[in-house]
Parts: C-alpha cells; structure tokens; sequence
C-alpha cells in the first residue's frame, strides 16, 4: 500500500501523514514524539504501548496484543510496534509511554585546571594604511605571539586587504594556530563554548564565556535515537539497515543542535560567536554522531583509534560558527569512550597515588581501577534496568517515578517517594534498586533473587509469582506498580554483571576490597542511588577503607575540561592511551565472577558482613 494516511495522535495534538502499512511506532518517531521504545521495535520489550482511538489499523492481531492484559486490550491498548495503520487514525499516547519532564543529571564540578582555551580572538591593529601597496603590507594581532597562524590563501588576502578594524579568531584545537574566522569590528568580548554531553539517553550541554571562565547556561533533551532503543547493541543494529546509519546521526546532530538552540535563547548570544565545542561521549555514541559505521564495534577486541576526533562545525552539522573546531573526546575500546575518560579526569583519579575505583553503570557500565600509574578498564553489558528500563512497570526518572523505596521489617508496609511527589506511574532505577534491597532486607526474596511465597503483597502474576509495590487505587496509571519474576531476574543479571566486573579487575590485579582507597560513582547511578542499598543488593563490594564520592555528569565535566585547558586535553589523550581494556567477552575470569554475583549479596570476599 502506497497511498498517505493520516494518523493523529492525542493528547499531544500531532498529526502525519504515512504510507499505509506503516507501523504506529513509525508514525511515532515522524511525528518527533518521545516515545518509550526500548527494544527500538523488535517486539520484546512491550513499552511501546498507544491506545486506538478510531482509524482502520490491524489492532487485535496476535503481535497487536502479545504480553497485554485482558484489561487493557479491552480498553484498546496496542503494541506500536507491531501495529500498522491501513487508513486515517487516532491514537492516545498513555501516560506510562510518554516520556516527558525527565530528571536529567545536571550536576557536575569542573576539575582544577589551568585556564588556557584554545580559541581566542585578537584585533587586527594596527590597520594597514591604504597607501601601501597591498603586496608590501604585513598583518599584526594585538597581544598575539605565536607562530604564525595557518590560514588560507582567502584568509590571507582579506586580512592583507582590510583597511578597518578586524577581529581574528586564533584557534590551537588541531596542534597548532589556525585562524577559524575573520570578522569586521571588535567582537573580541564574544567568544563562547559549548561542553555537551552525548549521553545513550540525554543530551545535556553548558555554554562558557572563554574570556571569563563563566558557566551561562544549561540546557538538556532526550537524546531523539531513543525512539530507536535503548541499547547500544540495538542502534548498531539499526545503523546496519538501509539509511539507519544516517537516520541515526541526524538524530544525534538534531538533539545537539536543539541543546545549542536553547543555550543561546537562554543567553541571546549568537551562533557566530560560538567558537569551540567538546564534545563526550560513549564509543557507539561517537561513531553515530559521526556518521561512521559502528559494526566494527560489535568485534571483540576491535582495534579503536584513541585519539580525539577533530572537524569543522559545518562538516559536523552544528548550528555555530562553520569554522568552529568540533573536539570528540578520545575513546578507549568499542564500549569504553570518550565518556569514561572525562569520568577519570573529572575525578582526578590519574592523578592521584592511592587506588581508586571509578564506577558509571547506565545503559552501559563503565568500571575503571587504578592510580597515577597505572588505569585499566572493563565495560558490563549491565543494561538499562538501572535506569528503570526493561523492567514490567519501569519507567525513567521522570515526574512520577518512584526514587526511593522502604519496607517496614515488622508489618512490612511499603513506603515511597516520587520525583515531583505526584502519584506513581511506574519506578525508577533507583526505585527499583531500593526496592529489591527493601524487599531482601525484608525476607520478601531469597539469596538467589526469588519472590517467597505467601509474604503480604506476593501473588501469582501472569509468568509466577510478583510482588505488588504500590495498588492500583494509589498509582496514576489504574493499575498495580508491580516487581515481577522476570523483573527480578533481570535486574539479577544486570546486577551480577556489574559486581563481576568489579571482581574480574580486581582479581586480574590481585586487590583485596581493603586495597581501594576511593569509589567514585558517576552519572544519574551515582547521585541518586543509595550507596547502603548498592551493597546491601550486592552491585558494589562493601569497600571497607574507601571513602565514597558521587561526581555526577563526569562526561559533561570532562567536556568542560577539554573546553577550558589545553592541558586538560593533554590529559585526557594520556589517559585514554594509558588505559588497559580487558575485554569480559572472551575473559574466562568474567564468568567465574558473575556466576558468584548471581546471589544476594554476593561473594564471601566481597561482602564480609
């Protein structure tokens, strides 16, 4: 079928038109509605939920329903995935499906560094005087006193043939001088970066004065690629399909662009006088941003380049000055990015004597150990049930998300928080990990991570036996906030995951829990976790004689860094390059420890109390 349709979709008001046999999930993405889709359309992770309204659409089709309840296909709730639009329709986007007013880590401190930006702009004074032959003039920037700037042969005969004042900018960003842009007037007070953070989920970003140091504005969105999954692994996937790999990146440059946007609304500087802009994130996140084909990344052991990716603003896309330099933090690995290595010099980790671990577990966790003198990494496919994703009534954090809940060990009632203090639609990544150590604490699960029968609150579920956190009656949805079987299951891998990787770098360089000084805990994990319930669950080993920190947006930080100090780009080349990566696919070691992780809390060595 060829023909247009419309398909409208409420409360949002958006309408599109698209080829009939689209599927819901399609018009979704066309109509830029964010929208939960963690498996990115493959059927398996039964978030992408829409209601149907009216319209001729395959509903009720064995995919249509697969995993819905009884209840909710009576109310006409559909898969979006696996449901195609044959005519004009309209859908409801459910609460539980829209993914608006997340909480976005902004938190983040700029290591000590020694301010030296590698953009900055020089007046053209003296003018050369009209009556010199333009052959005989020569080009003199006020305070400069560098070598002489590389520049084109334009460049060169418009600032030999300029008889008024000129402002230069000078930019060291690819090793040496190179003049990016010539502009009439002193324009030399504006001058700008912009630090963004290209997160798997989020897009965050800073624009900085680079004359005065100054942080002017924050700004963040969800990063437009989630509509295309959540995974990593997911979007490598996509990018292999005809024209993903530019769906992709436009998607990335898009949410980049839309972050520059409100930076400089926020501000009412211009996009011309942004000059420079850092850019951290994960390998995968690199790659797509770049347009580059991101399959090597699925090789074990692939070779990455670990230096950092240097082009112009216009080959990149970016709504700034064309000329700005685009600086991609140096990456490690296929799963150890330039993120991770903002993380190490956010935390200043490579530069101290006693040995430290650094721990980021998002969509991917990052876990990196070491001193001044030596760094080595691991990267865990701990999924994204840390973020509340994959699990039956997991959801981001996002007003009304349960954060942070207890279970009273005597009558075991349950109490609980939501972001915003509005009712419950679902639960969190911290929520979720509250909660299994809750319910442990509170006999409600075994060791090995299994609902025991005949607690209060445990029933039969569909697939066996769950746990009802929050009654229908309390939640904003209508339905129970339930803690399945399969939820517990996987939150027991992603767990496992994470403590094993912990174990193999630990074990691979013969450390004891006593020999870490510090733990450093990063991203959205870090801050908003509780630190007894990571233990107490058995994610992290109870570190005896270390002193936790929560360093928050590491990346954006790193990013920060890179934009204010050469030297801090100095570092962070070192680092990257310093880096041993063990590869926990092909590490024998790696399935000894995570089989020992499969149980609460974990390992006797680990966990002595």
């Amino acid at each position: 079928m060829t023909e247009k349709v419309s398909v409208v979709f409420s409360p949002l008001n958006k309408v599109v038109a698209v080829t009939g046999g689209t599927t819901v999930l399609e018009a979704v993405r066309l109509a830029g509605i964010q929208f939960e889709s963690i498996c990115g359309g493959k059927g398996e992770c039964n978030k992408c939920r829409a209601i149907h309204v009216s319209g001729s659409c395959d509903i009720g089709t064995p995919e249509s329903v697969k995993g819905l309840s009884t209840d909710e296909i009576a109310r006409h709730y559909c898969r979006a995935c696996q449901t195609h639009v044959q005519g004009n329709c309209e859908f409801i986007i459910p609460v539980e499906s829209r993914i608006d007013f997340p909480k976005i880590l902004h938190q983040y401190a700029i290591p000590d560094l020694e301010i030296s930006p590698l953009v900055k702009k020089y007046l053209l004074l003296p003018a050369p005087s009209p009556a010199h032959p333009v052959g005989q003039r020569s080009v003199k920037l006020e305070g400069y006193s560098g070598t002489r700037p590389h520049m084109t042969r334009h460049q060169h005969d418009q600032l030999l043939a300029a008889t008024g004042t000129r402002t230069v900018t000078i930019s060291t960003t690819s090793g040496y001088p190179a003049i990016a842009s010539i502009e009439d007037g002193d324009t030399t007070c504006e001058n700008f970066g912009i630090a963004i953070d290209l997160g798997t989920t989020t897009v965050v970003g800073v624009v900085i004065d680079l004359n005065r140091v100054t942080v002017l504005a924050e700004a963040s969105v969800m990063n437009r690629q989630i509509t295309h999954g959540e995974e990593l692994l997911t979007r490598i996937a996509v990018a292999k399909k005809p024209g993903g790999r530019e769906r992709l990146r436009l998607a990335a440059v898009d949410s980049i662009n839309e972050v520059i946007a409100m930076l400089l609304a926020a501000t009412g500087i211009s996009g011309s006088s942004v000059n420079d802009v850092c850019i951290a994130g994960n390998t995968v996140m690199h790659y797509l941003f770049l347009g580059r084909d991101p399959s090597v990344l699925e090789l074990v052991n692939a070779e990455i380049a670990r230096d950092p990716v240097i082009l112009k603003a216009h080959a990149a896309g970016l709504l700034v000055n064309p000329e700005a330099p685009i600086y991609c933090l140096p990456d490690v690995s296929r799963f150890i990015g330039g993120d991770a290595v903002g993380d190490v010099v956010a935390s200043g980790l490579h530069l101290s004597g006693e040995l430290s671990l650094l721990v980021d577990l998002g969509t991917n966790g990052e876990v990196i150990i070491g001193s001044r003198d030596w760094l080595a990494s691991v990267s865990c496919a701990s999924g994204p049930a840390f973020e509340g994703a994959g699990i039956t009534c997991g959801m981001r954090a996002m007003r009304g998300a349960i954060d942070h809940v207890t279970i009273d060990p005597q009558d075991l009632s349950v109490s609980f928080t939501t972001i915003g203090n509005e009712p419950p639609r679902g639960i969190c990544g911290s929520g979720i990990i509250d909660a299994a150590a809750a319910m442990v604490t509170a006999g409600i699960l075994d060791f090995s991570g299994r609902i025991v029968d005949g607690k209060p609150g445990v029933r039969i579920g569909t697939d066996g036996l769950e746990y009802v956190l929050v009654s229908r009656e309390m939640s904003a949805t209508g339905r129970d906030i339930i803690v399945t079987r399969q939820d517990l299951s996987y939150l027991m891998d992603s767990k496992a995951a994470a403590c094993g990787a912990i174990g193999v770098l630990l074990k691979k360089y013969r450390l004891s829990i006593a020999d870490i000084r510090h733990v450093y805990l990063a991203g959205g994990f870090g801050e908003y976790a509780d630190r007894e319930k990571l233990v107490t669950f058995g994610i992290i080993p109870a570190f005896p004689h270390a002193k936790f920190h929560a360093i928050g947006n590491g990346s954006l930080a790193g990013a920060c860094a890179a934009l204010l100090s050469e030297k801090k780009r100095e570092e962070l080349v070192n680092v990257a390059r310093m880096m041993v990566y063990i590869d926990l696919l092909v590490d024998a070691d790696f399935i000894e420890e995570y089989t020992a992780a499969l149980y609460i809390p974990g390992k006797k060595e680990y966990f002595p109390g």
